[in-house]
């Protein structure tokens, strides 16, 4: 007979989450899960991703918080730049109107992203509160987009969370072929250009491992993420793609 669940904390928007240490183990139902809180608020979410933990929960449900151990991330060294890809890239670039940038439209990107259908999946986690904290984050400077355009026609993009050089990837959508890829490209070949040792990608699915992201141990990522928030962040609205970068993986 399996044991019942932990009992999990119940935590007010302004008081602070527990340790991720103290995060359902693997023969629970729901490996990873810290917390639930009534709402969510950006000082919560700022200082969750500052403790490895991230809200995930689906409409009419309380707020979620997880910790999962192990960690799915991308070492942006490891990240799999197929000919392939290149070459649907440059293809695209060399398109007239095509480009890409960062921020230009955060919002939208996560909205896009909220309403891009999932295989498998009849629902979105990004719920509109979410949206709406996210981009306070976003005005804070500590939330980004990466997008692809073709003119003022926003084709592809994902956004993520950033804490010194601590990068917490979330979602990402595309409408052309490659084009999400073309953007996680210009978030890589950024983190190589400032030596942005590692991409938060959260949780294991086939589509991330096969871009080259794999596991390590919560207590491995917890050191590295302690590391990296105290590093200068990036300005990421002043930059381009790195082709110098990609091209030497």
């Amino acid at each position: 007979m399996s044991k019942p669940d932990p009992a999990l904390p119940w935590v007010d928007t302004d008081q602070a989450l527990p340790a991720p240490e103290q995060a359902w183990g693997p023969h629970t139902s729901a490996p990873g899960l810290l917390a639930v809180s009534p709402n969510l608020s950006a000082p919560q979410v700022a200082q969750a991703y500052a403790h490895g933990i991230f809200p995930w929960y689906s409409q009419g449900q309380p707020v979620l918080w997880w910790s999962p151990d192990p960690r799915m991330v991308l070492q942006p060294k490891a990240f799999r730049f197929h000919r392939s890809l290149q070459q649907s890239l440059k293809r695209q670039l060399q398109t007239p109107g095509v480009r890409l940038s960062f921020d230009r439209a955060f919002t939208q990107v996560m909205q896009r992203c909220a309403n891009s259908p999932r295989h498998g999946q009849t629902g979105t986690w990004i719920v509109p509160r979410m949206i709406e904290v996210y981009s306070e984050l976003h005005e804070q400077g500590l939330a980004h987009s990466a997008e692809l355009w073709q003119d003022d026609t926003l084709l592809a993009g994902l956004y993520f969370v950033t804490l010194g050089h601590a990068v917490f990837g979330e979602s990402m959508f595309t409408t052309v072929r490659d084009g999400s890829k073309m953007a996680l490209s210009l978030l890589v070949s950024t983190c190589l250009h400032h030596g942005i040792a590692m991409i938060d990608c959260q949780q294991n699915t086939r589509h991330l491992a096969s871009l080259g992201a794999s596991e390590i141990s919560r207590k491995q990522f917890l050191q590295h993420l302690h590391h990296a928030q105290q590093r200068t962040p990036v300005n990421w609205s002043e930059h381009g793609l790195y082709w110098d970068e990609l091209l030497n993986l």
